[in-house]
Formats: C-alpha cells, structure tokens, sequence
C-alpha cells in the first residue's frame, strides 16, 4: 500500500492500490498523452496504452485491436502535423467500453473509406517509386476493427478522430 498521503487517514487506501481493481462502470476515466508529431511516439503511445488496458482487464485480442486503430488514427495524424508540432492521444473508459482518439491541430475531417473491396495484386502500382503511393487503408482498417468511429471538431480549429473498440 502507499504511504498516506498528506491529509488521508494512515489506513485508507488509494484508488490505485489495487491494480486489478477497474474503475466503476458509470464513472468515466480518461487518459490524455500530448505527444511529439513524432513517429518514435506511436511506440510510446502504444506502451502507455497498453499498462492502461491490461490495467482495465482487456484481453489481448482486444488490446491487439486497439494497437492497430491507434497505429492507424496516429500515423493519420503525424501526416497532417509538422514534426514541430504536437499531437494528443485520449484513452477513455466509460459506461460502454472504451473509446480511442487521436487530436491534432489540422481542422481537415478525414473522408469516409471507400468500401472494401478484394484488391488483386495487378490493381497495385509496386514498382519502387510508387510503392508508398498504395496507401489510404487506414481508416478502413479502424472501420473495420471497431464498433463506431467518427470525428470530433475542436475549438482550437483541430479535431480528434476517434474508435470505439468492440466489447
């Protein structure tokens, strides 16, 4: 148990004594991570983010789930934010699950994926100039792995996207 802090009884315990211990199901906790436009923060995104899901008890199908939607939603936002800028990982549990997001300050709302449909190898341009030019799966693969998605617009101008992961 942790020393007591100043003005809590000597006996009393603290909410995170208990690592097992998940938060009340009608009580929402978020965790908000400011973040460099840096790809070497998607890896620590994805460690924070792992503590705090195996702390809430998910399993590792769903915290697999949960690795890919944010790989996707953080490397849309990277593309729109210089590497001076900042980007915002949120992680909330609530009442129905728990919901991802990634902010950044670029007011453009990414467009709905197409629909899914079964590429052939001869539909890709892979020859080494065009290579990288095959992409644009992101958001399918968030539609895809999650039980609602969508886009919220931000005062500052940005926006957050953001996944609900499947129960």
């Amino acid at each position: 148990m942790r020393p007591p802090a100043q003005g809590r009884p000597a006996n009393a315990r603290h909410p995170t004594d208990d690592p097992t211990a998940g938060p009340s199901p009608v009580t929402p906790v978020e965790v908000r991570m400011p973040m460099a436009a840096s790809p070497a923060s998607v890896g620590l995104a994805w460690s924070l983010l792992e503590q705090r899901l195996r702390t809430w008890g998910l399993g590792e199908d769903a915290r697999y789930d949960a690795h890919l939607i944010l790989a996707e939603l953080m490397s849309n936002a990277l593309a729109v934010t210089p590497p001076t800028g900042r980007i915002v990982v949120h992680c909330r549990r609530d009442a129905t699950g728990i919901v991802l997001g990634v902010g950044d300050a670029d007011p453009t709302v990414p467009r709905n994926p197409p629909p899914v449909i079964e590429l052939r190898p001869e539909d890709l341009d892979l020859s080494p100039e065009h290579f990288d030019d095959n992409g644009g799966w992101g958001l399918t693969i968030v539609t895809a792995l999650a039980a609602a998605c969508g886009v919220t617009p931000l005062p500052s101008g940005g926006k957050i996207v953001w996944a609900r992961l499947r129960s």
